[in-house]
């Protein structure tokens, strides 16, 4: 199948049209089918907060090559697309300025140039981080070797509420053919965040149509792999481990609540607060917080300013202390 295409790997988006090749950039690795009129018949690719394997499989890539290659079968020649003079690449923003002209502009490069842009505009704020949402938020689960096939389909879901099964195969998500997770998520990317979402499908090969009613904050997924928010500010200035289920049971906490171990670097700010070597961390400003280490990294990036003072609750050989931690500015 693959001998089909040509084949082309891009290792640095330097001088990238990103009006072309517009996706997650915080993934390790996508794919894109496109026409050598520019035409983009689909993409493959994805990523699950658990893991970067959970949405590839070699059958999978294979059904989404499949896809494109019928498309473009049955396509008509397209006239060149139309574009700006000059396409815009990641190095027209301000903040990729500071990049040296030799080094390489990664992909979360790209996410974090963006951001910068929204920030100086005023106009950034924390929910623009939830990006490319999950399929399985709407009660969508997607068959690994089969992308547009539905695996499963949750109990009480948007999806289950507008009649789709296991089974069904996935046509159109938001007017945008599907035949991959990727496919899905791009759809849902560019799908409003507050109005029904129009799907087709098919079932026992009749097609059926409707649209989908998303819940508030459908968007909102666990974002905490996502290399760009690494240079969100403020950092939290705690750096460490999760504690094992034993050693949480040890100290009566629960499976699931935050426990950072302090790690043998302690930061100035921390230092600062108090935060010794071996402190555990289980919340913040009296808050119980249900969450790994790097979420809390996460949770305090989106819901701090830098500069504000939050209160780190701490165990520190069994006893409950409270310590002020200024974040860096």
């Amino acid at each position: 199948m693959a001998s089909q295409f040509v084949l082309l790997q891009i290792g640095s988006m330097r001088g990238v049209d990103l009006d072309l090749f517009d996706f997650d950039y915080d993934l390790t690795w996508m794919a894109f089918f496109v026409s050598a009129d520019e035409k983009v018949y689909g993409r493959y690719g994805g990523r699950h907060p658990d893991g970067v394997h959970r949405y590839r499989s070699l059958a999978g890539l294979r059904h989404a090559l499949e896809a494109a290659l019928a498309a473009h079968r049955r396509d008509q020649p397209q006239p060149p697309r139309s574009a700006p003079q000059v396409a815009r690449t990641p190095e027209q923003y301000p903040a990729a300025k500071r990049l040296s002209a030799s080094s390489c502009i990664h992909c979360h490069h790209v996410h974090e140039c963006r951001r910068e842009a929204l920030q100086a505009a005023g106009t950034w704020r924390a929910e623009l981080e939830y990006i490319y949402p999950l399929p399985e938020n709407l009660g969508l689960a997607l068959d690994v070797d089969r992308g547009d096939r539905l695996r499963a389909v949750t109990k009480g879901s948007a999806a289950a509420g507008l009649g789709l099964a296991p089974g069904d195969i996935l046509r159109t998500v938001n007017g945008a053919a599907v035949a991959s997770f990727g496919d899905v998520q791009y759809a849902l990317q560019r799908a409003p965040s507050d109005r029904a979402i129009a799907l087709t499908w098919e079932r026992a090969g009749k097609a059926q149509g409707g649209t989908l009613q998303p819940p508030p904050d459908w968007r909102k997924t666990d974002i905490s792999w996502r290399w760009s928010l690494r240079s969100l500010q403020p950092d939290p200035s705690v750096h460490g481990e999760d504690l094992t289920a034993a050693e949480k049971k040890a100290l009566g906490l629960e499976s699931r609540q935050l426990a950072l171990r302090q790690g043998p670097f302690v930061t100035a700010p921390a230092r600062f607060a108090g935060l010794q070597t071996g402190d555990v961390i289980i919340g913040v400003d009296g808050h119980r917080l249900e969450m790994t280490a790097r979420q809390f990294d996460t949770y305090v990036r989106l819901n701090y300013r830098p500069g504000a003072e939050v209160i780190l609750n701490v165990l520190r050989s069994s006893k409950r202390l409270d310590l002020t931690l200024k974040l860096p500015q």
